[in-house]
C-alpha cells in the first residue's frame, strides 16, 4: 500500500509557500496556531479550499497552546471544546481526513493521576468524536511529554470508537520515551491514525529532516506497514521538508521490496 504523505505547513505560511506547494502538489497537513485563530472566518477557510485547486488531500493539527482538553477547571474545558469544535468546522469545509490534537497530559501537572486527566478527557473527547465521525473526519491524539503510552492507550480504548485514534510523533517518541520502540507500537500500533515524521538527536526538538537525527524511521514504518495511516513530515524548513520526501520515498520502496 503506497503511503499518503503529507508536509506540515501553518496556516499564516500558506500564502508564502502557495506557489512550491501548488508546483509540487504537496498534500497537505494544515497548522492552525493559537495567537491569531479567531482573526480566521468561514470564508477564509472556503477561499482556501477554493485556492488549493489540485485537490490534494488535507488534514489539520488543531491549535494547543494553552489548550486543556481534560482540565480541572471546567471554564478552561470549555474554552477547549470551543476551539476544538471550530477546527472540526474547517476541517469539515476542506475535506480534511485527519485531526491531530494535543493530549493534555503532563504527569507532573497530573501528579500521575492518569485517572483524572482520563476521566476528563473523556468527557471532552466523546461529544467531539461524534461530531467528527458524523464529518467523516478521524480524530488522532499526539504523544508529547509521554515517557510511555500507557494514558494514550487507555484513553483510545475507552473512546471504543474507530474514528478516534493516535498519532505517533517520532520526534517527541526520541525525546520523552522511557520504553523501546517495540514496546510504545506494540501497546498503540492498532489504534495509530497518523505519524508525524521528523529528526532529532534527542536532546531536543529541532524538526530536522529524516536521517538527520538518530531515530529508527526504518524501523518505525516497517513495524507500522500496512496500516492505512497519514505520514507527515513535520520539517521546519523548506530543505528539510524536501529532503525527507526524498528519504521517506526511498525507506518505503526498500520496505516495500523487502515486503515482496
Amino acid at each position: 500500500m503506497e503511503p499518503c504523505v503529507h508536509v506540515c505547513v501553518p496556516y499564516d505560511r500558506l500564502n508564502q509557500y502557495l506557489p512550491l506547494i501548488k508546483e509540487k502538489r504537496l498534500n497537505l497537513e494544515i497548522y492552525f496556531g493559537s495567537r491569531r485563530f479567531d482573526d480566521i472566518t468561514k470564508a477564509d477557510i472556503i477561499e482556501l479550499k477554493k485556492i488549493l485547486d489540485y485537490n490534494p488531500r488535507l488534514s489539520i493539527h488543531s491549535p494547543f497552546m494553552d489548550l486543556s482538553p481534560a482540565a480541572i477547571d471546567l471554564k478552561i474545558r470549555d474554552v477547549t471544546v470551543q476551539r476544538f469544535s471550530d477546527i472540526l468546522s474547517f476541517a469539515e469545509i476542506l475535506k480534511a481526513s485527519v485531526v491531530v490534537f494535543h493530549s493534555g497530559y503532563d504527569k507532573w501537572k497530573y501528579d500521575h493521576r492518569t485517572d483524572v486527566w482520563l476521566e476528563g478527557s473523556l468527557e471532552t473527547w466523546g461529544p467531539l468524536n461524534k461530531k467528527a465521525a458524523d464529518m467523516g473526519v478521524k480524530i488522532a491524539i499526539e504523544n508529547i511529554y509521554e515517557d510511555e503510552p500507557e494514558n494514550l492507550r487507555l484513553l483510545a480504548e475507552e473512546m471504543a470508537s474507530e474514528n478516534f485514534g493516535l498519532c505517533f510523533d517520532a520526534g517527541h517518541f526520541n525525546l520523552f520515551s522511557k520504553i523501546t520502540l517495540t514496546e510504545w507500537l506494540d501497546k498503540t500500533g492498532r489504534y495509530i491514525h497518523e505519524l508525524h515524521l521528523h529528526d532529532n538527536d534527542g536532546t531536543s526538538d529541532d524538526h530536522y529532516a529524516i536521517g538527520d537525527g538518530n531515530i529508527d524511521f526504518e524501523a518505525i514504518l516497517s513495524r507500522l506497514d500496512g496500516r492505512n495511516c497519514v505520514y507527515t513530515i513535520e520539517a521546519h524548513t523548506v530543505d528539510n521538508a524536501k529532503k525527507s520526501l526524498k528519504r521517506l520515498k526511498i525507506i518505503t520502496d526498500n520496505i516495500g521490496k523487502g515486503a515482496g
